[in-house]
């Protein structure tokens, strides 16, 4: 009986020695476990750094490019900036030099316009005139670019071209000696210029070799009154018998 009792004890013993190694070997399987992830786990962890550093790398290499590229397109940019600069630099030396010469050309031809208006058929004088003289402060005015009066002066030569090719009409004073009268004007572009009365009782025309008015026969009355209804577009165009000045006239003027 006593050594059946010393052999149970010592398989009781064992078994506790066992249960315990088990437990043991169970905790450190265990332990290495969460060794083992949290190895993994600082692994992942550590690609992620590296992934995420690889991707700013390859980001910044980007940039550089791009920034590279852009210095060059801006060195480009200045180089033609330089380039457009340094032609302006002479072409603006080069107007200086026009306009000392361009200049004295206008003035030579606001004079001969002037001259012209005077010597012309006494048409819309003093708005004509008026045109001159805004020309001629226009001239002396230092603020104003000597484009803009080139192309004033050559406005006012259009305009006076234009005059020659119209047919005009238009009510104001005609001036006589001492008289002064309100008639009807009729300009047939620089051919002739017509006058009536209001009331059609006279007509007359501007004889350029007299330089003054010259009476027209009561003929010409219902004449005058269809050329003026044509050129305030009243009546359609229509052929009419008009006086004009004689022909040793037009040679004397040419």
């Amino acid at each position: 009986m006593r050594s059946v009792f010393m052999v149970a004890a010592a398989v009781a013993s064992f078994s506790v020695l066992a249960q315990d190694a088990a437990q043991r070997a169970l905790d450190e399987s265990e332990a290495l476990t969460r060794d083992a992830v949290q190895s993994q786990q600082r692994i992942d962890a550590l690609d992620d750094a590296t992934r995420d550093a690889l991707e700013r790398y390859r980001q910044a290499l980007t940039r550089r490019e791009q920034l590279v590229d852009y210095n060059q397109q801006l060195e480009r940019i200045v180089a033609s900036q330089r380039d457009e600069l340094e032609q302006l630099q002479t072409q603006l030396a080069s107007i200086e030099d026009t306009q000392h010469a361009v200049l004295p050309l206008l003035q030579r031809m606001l004079g001969s316009l002037e001259q012209f208006v005077e010597l012309d058929l006494p048409f819309q004088l003093e708005e004509r005139r008026e045109r001159v003289a805004q020309l001629k402060s226009l001239m002396a005015s230092p603020g104003v670019s000597v484009a803009e009066k080139y192309r004033r002066v050559l406005e006012a030569y259009q305009i006076e071209s234009d005059y020659g090719r119209t047919l005009e009409a238009w009510r104001g004073a005609l001036h006589s000696g001492d008289d002064t009268r309100v008639v009807d004007f009729l300009r047939l572009g620089r051919v002739m210029l017509f006058y009536q009365t209001p009331d059609g009782s006279e007509q007359g025309y501007w004889d350029p070799q007299q330089g003054s008015w010259s009476a027209l026969p009561g003929d010409y009355r219902r004449t005058l009154e269809q050329g003026m209804n044509i050129a305030r577009q009243q009546q359609t165009p229509a052929l009419l018998r008009m006086p004009l000045p004689p022909v040793q006239a037009q040679e004397d003027a040419q």
